[in-house]
């Protein structure tokens, strides 16, 4: 409860208007139903067992209410959970350590980035998936400068974030982004986000 206040508190002081706080995920499930807000954030733990009611919740938010981004917080990182969120999609959808709260700015600034249809993962998860090679990964083709930049697109940072991020200048990094999609195959489409299936390509492989 403290670290919901508290949140909803620093959200509410960084210009976000609250719609409603819950306790449990049928609550929470009711509350987006009724609202229909622009984005839950949710504790993958949620009572009665404390377990994974809240990764359930975002999940049945993501599949009935589309419309609705969700930001999941979690004490560690837990890869398989994390995966079963971003399994579909990585667009509208985060998944960050409790800790990153504690940076307002970084925090603030993932909230808007996941409500407008962008994704924010924690560099932990990030570090953690890439871990997970396939003999058969289809990311074989990049550059380990290339794969560097996917890793922090995943983080869901934008080229010049990535470009401070990495002492490149921005030119640069547009360059690699360009080839990153062309050996991902992704073409320019009306209907695609192309910097969204780039990152669940780098999620799945």
């Amino acid at each position: 409860m403290l670290l919901r206040e508290g949140m909803a508190r620093l959200l509410e002081d960084s210009g976000f208007e609250i719609v409603g706080q819950s306790g449990t995920a049928e609550d929470l499930l009711l509350k987006v139903r009724s609202y229909k807000p622009d984005i839950a954030i949710v504790d993958i733990r949620m009572p009665p067992t404390q377990s994974d009611e809240g990764l359930r919740a975002a999940k049945e938010i993501r599949d009935t209410h589309p419309e609705t981004a969700v930001l999941v917080l979690s004490q560690y990182v837990e890869e398989g959970y994390a995966l079963e969120l971003l399994q579909e999609s990585a667009e509208g959808v985060g998944y960050l350590l409790k800790d990153r709260v504690h940076d307002l700015a970084d925090f603030v600034a993932a909230v808007k980035r996941v409500a407008g249809g962008g994704s924010a993962l924690d560099p932990s998860v990030v570090s953690q998936l890439v871990g997970r090679r396939r003999s058969d990964d289809p990311l074989d083709e990049l550059t380990a400068r290339e794969r560097e930049v996917l890793e922090l697109m995943a983080e869901g940072l934008s080229n010049s974030a990535i470009a401070a991020r990495i002492f490149l200048t921005e030119r640069g990094v547009e360059k690699h982004v360009t080839s990153i999609f062309q050996k991902l195959r992704l073409p320019l489409a009306p209907d695609t986000h192309r910097r969204v299936l780039a990152v669940v390509a780098f999620l799945q492989s």
